[in-house]
């Protein structure tokens, strides 16, 4: 979590620092903003395997006191504007599209500002299945799902137990009850009270128009700036009858006991 202050430059407001970031994900906090930053994502794989990376960078909701461009050979293109409130906004980009330039803008008080950003480095498949344009909300195919549970940073089974509709975000909230969980990334989905269940949050766009209803449903999905995102949910039975249906025919991806 790097955190350079701008104090250290209060007599150089033109100044540009350099900061290196080698993890693929985390968060970078600029105090008292003067003067600019070169954010250089240099990740620890093979720079041959740059070209099929994004970059998502989300703002902290209350950063402010700088820009954040995409700089490319001297050219800067403005991603995040200063005191540009979006909630839960993300930006993405390719990794070869160019860096981050964050520059500080003119204040007459720094001391009350803090820019920041989370980041997340991925490859171009995964992000587009986050961050898919035309028809998010389609049903998977039988095709799709079986891959989905070979993949997803999380594969459980369970119910819905309630929706919350965030308008301002443009985003519901699914309150799931776990029956059984296959697999997740992170601790997302937990133990709690004393019965002892398993509960976890899923989130998805609001245009999609999840509603709370009966039966057990197959969750997949993918982990995204700390939050499970929805990815293929098919009812249970219907999970069950593509997979028995692909392992006889020798053609399930993966195996994974959806008993």
């Amino acid at each position: 979590l790097p955190s350079p202050s701008g104090l250290t430059h209060e007599s150089h407001r033109k100044d540009v620092e350099q900061v290196y970031l080698r993890c693929s994900e985390g968060s970078i906090e600029w105090m008292y903003p003067t003067g600019a930053l070169i954010v250089n994502l240099r990740p620890n794989i093979s720079p041959a395997s740059y070209k099929h990376l994004t970059v998502c960078i989300k703002p902290f909701k209350d950063s402010a006191g700088a820009n954040i461009y995409l700089e490319k050979t001297g050219e800067l293109k403005l991603l995040v504007r200063d005191g540009d409130r979006s909630p839960s906004r993300v930006y993405c980009f390719g990794y070869d599209q160019g860096g981050l330039f964050v520059e500080a803008t003119p204040q007459q008080d720094i001391s009350r500002k803090i820019t920041g950003f989370q980041y997340e480095l991925m490859s171009k498949g995964i992000a587009a299945d986050l961050h898919t344009a035309s028809a998010p909300c389609r049903p998977c195919s039988d095709t799709e799902v079986l891959l989905a549970v070979c993949t997803s940073d999380f594969v459980i089974r369970g119910s819905i137990q309630n929706v919350t509709n965030e308008a301002e975000e443009q985003e519901s909230i699914i309150h799931v009850g776990v029956n059984k969980l296959y697999r997740q990334k992170s601790k997302v989905f937990q133990l709690t009270g004393e019965s002892g269940n398993w509960r976890g949050q899923i989130k998805t766009l609001l245009e999609c128009g999840v509603k709370p209803g009966d039966g057990d449903f197959l969750f997949t999905g993918r982990m995204h700036f700390g939050e499970a995102r929805l990815g293929c949910a098919p009812r249970f039975k219907d999970f069950q009858r593509m997979y028995k249906e692909a392992k006889d025919k020798g053609l399930n991806p993966c195996e994974i006991g959806p008993d």
